[in-house]
């Protein structure tokens, strides 16, 4: 079945993808029962940072950051040998208490501060300062500033470049952070919280772990941008910005094809979620870095596709994941698509009414794990102003 075939079989006449926006979306309407919902249940939880978890194979203190490769195993023929890989597969006894901490600080805080934006209730942003408190600020339960010891890999290394990743999820933290301290500047929490997104920038932009995350050519790469391009908005370091803009043409150049297929995620074991992942970061990166004179949306190399061409190439997957060319993902095939940012990013970019009613129709809270972790975007109500 041919693209054009695709469209029209299902309903969604090709003029659906590239017609005009209709009008104005509400994004505080359209999510405020659902951010209220999940907001008054955080009321009732308290912060839990890194400390609270022993990390028994850690060579950091308690206030290090620590966690194993997903995707590495005990070697059946050495079995107290190095771990091997097993591309896509999920180690289930992989140590990922603190990476579990920063992906439920990445859903809480958030929450929390959009439920404080469209209500200007107190409670809420009393809250997230309780978390920013204890993760950023409170000796006693802070994080340090660095990943160094960020998904490890037994018997072979005690940290490597790729676990920078992991604080993906501090990226939407970083924009919550933004919002509240605007609405609250005579709050005492947000100059050491930006001081610690400072400090963790140049960590992330001089460390060779950092660097090493930088040069990677896959989602990796794309992810070292936008946390960057936004711990810079935060911190008001355009130097750093204007690198990460750099670094995220160099990449589009080198991971999008003229179709606008995504060849380095399509050749994993878990293409369709890297494809939809790797998407929605580079769809972030485009809506928070572009210029009026310089929209990373289209922007291509000589002989391949952009961010815009990338969207284009999937939409029509996420809308009938039936329709997907490859086998299914060796994980977590089931709960995928989810309420991919690149939709509404892209709909609002591209004027395509489209993507935003497919991206409305789609589940914006999904329960499934490893779906969580590659979905660091929740409240879109935090990164677009209706």
């Amino acid at each position: 079945m041919n693209r054009r075939d695709f469209f029209l079989g299902t309903g969604l006449a090709l003029a659906a993808f590239g017609g005009a926006t209709a009008a104005p979306l509400d994004i505080a309407g359209i999510d405020r029962a659902r951010i209220l919902k999940a907001a008054d249940r955080y009321l009732a939880e308290a912060p839990a940072t890194i400390t609270a978890f022993a990390a028994p194979r850690g060579p950091g203190g308690r206030h290090d950051y620590y966690s194993e490769a997903d995707y590495w195993w005990p070697d059946p023929v050495h079995p107290k040998g190095p771990y091997i890989r097993r591309d896509g597969y999920s180690n289930p006894d992989k140590f990922t208490a603190h990476r579990d901490a920063v992906i439920r600080l990445g859903v809480q805080l958030p929450a929390l501060a959009a439920a404080y934006k469209v209500t200007r209730d107190a409670r809420y942003a009393e809250h997230a300062e309780k978390h920013l408190r204890a993760w950023f600020v409170a000796p006693d339960t802070r994080m340090n500033p660095n990943l160094e010891h960020a998904q490890a890999i037994i018997g072979v290394n005690t940290g490597r470049g790729i676990g920078v990743i992991d604080t993906l999820h501090l990226v939407e933290v970083a924009r919550a952070v933004s919002v509240l301290a605007a609405a609250r500047p005579e709050l005492g929490v947000y100059a050491p919280t930006i001081a610690w997104f400072d400090a963790y920038l140049t960590w992330l932009t001089t460390s060779p772990n950092g660097v090493d995350e930088r040069d990677q050519k896959n989602n990796h790469g794309s992810c070292w941008a936008l946390q960057a391009a936004v711990f810079a908005q935060l911190t008001g370091r355009e130097a750093e910005l204007d690198t990460a803009r750099g670094r995220i043409k160099a990449l589009v150049v080198g991971q999008i094809a003229a179709d606008g297929s995504q060849p380095l995620e399509l050749s994993r074991t878990k293409p369709y979620g890297y494809c939809l992942f790797n998407l929605d970061v580079l769809a972030a990166c485009a809506h928070v870095m572009s210029t009026p004179s310089d929209s990373l949306w289209t922007f291509k190399g000589e002989t391949g596709g952009s961010i815009a061409d990338a969207l284009a190439y999937m939409a029509p997957f996420i809308a009938d994941k039936t329709t997907w060319p490859k086998p299914p993902d060796v994980e977590a095939w089931d709960g995928w698509p989810v309420r991919q940012p690149s939709l509404l990013f892209g709909g609002l970019a591209l004027k395509r009414q489209g993507y935003l009613d497919l991206w409305k129709r789609l589940d914006p809270d999904p329960t499934e794990p490893e779906v969580i972790r590659n979905y660091p975007l929740r409240q879109p109500v935090l990164w677009v102003d209706a």
